[in-house]
């Protein structure tokens, strides 16, 4: 053999002895960089889902969608349906006066864009129905302090519609991603919106499948005689349960999830639209019943002004989208990102 050969031959080994080498500590395009495997994508940063402030646990679960107690009329928009939902946040209290205040706040400084017309006549909370809802009565003092007296802070926002509580989450989402993007260099949360009519049953149940109330069956007062929410107890009688109109956030027990006036104090808009045909039609996993032509949006939980019936886990009942009650509110929920199981939570 010739020397020139005997040295290409050296050479050729010592340059696949290296390239191994290389490759097997993880350098030179070895499995770190791909070398020819599909390893996926380097230097992913790593997600935690963090409860935001305000918020409780709803984790996964399957339950029986619809009405808990006979109700011959209600059977025929809300049969017994069993459906699984998702994993999500859901704020503990409906939205207050001085959170929709910290909104409207935001909304006035970016008012160039807006415009202030809009502001007042769209998402500014319309006081008028304390005197317009109800005729004959003396809303007056209702009207001028509700919404803007310091002693109502911690009450739930009411004259807001379908649409200003949609853009209430909206704004909620911005606020808290600008935040987590631009001075933590975090990855963004979902977003929060409004509950579906599934979540916001399955919630108020508070994992006690096929409950009446939210605290179970099937009396609206404890062994002592208290009044368990705030609603209308009987004719006439609106100050049993202690308050005449709404009554502060979290006044009385939460359910098992630790949220608060599932029942009562105000009805409180949910993302779907109404139909009496919606519980067959949409499907038994995270059902929603999305229809932008039809005008009636789902309220639920009844309020200060209702009798039990409506305070009950399965009663169906809607709004129009466009209008606001002194009665109505809202509260927000946000997909949670990760296992189905809830093993996170």
């Amino acid at each position: 053999m010739c020397k020139t050969t005997l040295l290409n031959r050296v050479f050729f080994f010592l340059g696949f002895t290296a390239l191994y080498v290389i490759q097997g500590c993880g350098g030179g395009g070895g499995a770190a960089q791909g070398g020819g495997e599909l390893v996926g994508v380097p230097d992913r940063a790593g997600w935690v889902m963090t409860v935001p402030y305000g918020m409780v646990v709803c984790p996964s679960g399957t339950f029986h969608m619809g009405q808990a107690d006979q109700d011959v009329p209600s059977t025929y928009i809300n049969m017994n349906k069993q459906v699984t939902i998702g994993g999500f946040y859901m704020d503990e209290t409906e939205i207050t006066n001085n959170e929709y205040r910290q909104f409207m706040n935001a909304m006035l400084t970016d008012s160039s864009a807006l415009g202030v017309e809009y502001l007042y006549a769209e998402l500014y909370p319309d006081t008028s129905v304390w005197t317009r809802d109800f005729s004959h009565h003396m809303g007056d003092p209702m009207m001028e302090y509700y919404y803007s007296h310091p002693a109502f802070d911690d009450y739930p926002v009411v004259g807001v519609d379908w649409f200003a509580a949609r853009k209430f989450t909206e704004w909620r989402t911005n606020y808290l991603n600008d935040w987590r993007v631009n001075q933590m260099g975090l990855f963004k949360m979902p977003n929060f919106r409004l509950p579906s009519e599934a979540e916001w049953e399955y919630a108020a149940r508070g994992g006690r499948d096929m409950a009446k109330y939210p605290w179970g069956n099937p009396y609206v007062r404890n062994s002592k005689g208290c009044m368990l929410a705030n609603f209308k107890p009987g004719r006439g009688n609106y100050y049993d349960d202690g308050f005449m109109y709404s009554s502060p956030v979290a006044s009385y027990f939460s359910n098992d999830y630790g949220l608060y006036d599932m029942a009562g104090n105000v009805s409180e808009w949910c993302e779907d639209a109404f139909s009496e045909t919606a519980v067959p039609v949409v499907w038994d996993l995270n059902p929603t019943y999305y229809k932008d032509d039809e005008p009636r949006k789902v309220i639920r939980g009844g309020s200060w002004k209702d009798v039990a019936y409506y305070l009950e886990t399965g009663t169906r009942t809607y709004e129009y989208q466009d209008t606001t009650k002194s009665y109505i509110g809202f509260r927000c929920a946000m997909t949670y990102l990760g296992r189905s199981s809830g093993a996170e939570f």
